[in-house]
């Protein structure tokens, strides 16, 4: 599968933004799980 530059920006905005969302969480649980989530949809993006 190949992506365009603009898919591969694309992918990068959301990844940036569930980043900042992540550091801006005040409740380290709630950071935690957030965390855990992004890293777990990367890993299946990587696996798919």
């Amino acid at each position: 599968m190949v992506q365009t530059d603009s898919q591969f920006k694309a992918f990068i905005r959301f990844v940036l933004d569930a980043l900042r969302d992540i550091a801006a969480e005040k409740d380290e649980k709630i950071r935690t799980a957030k965390m855990e989530k992004v890293l777990d949809n990367l890993q299946k993006t990587l696996e798919d």
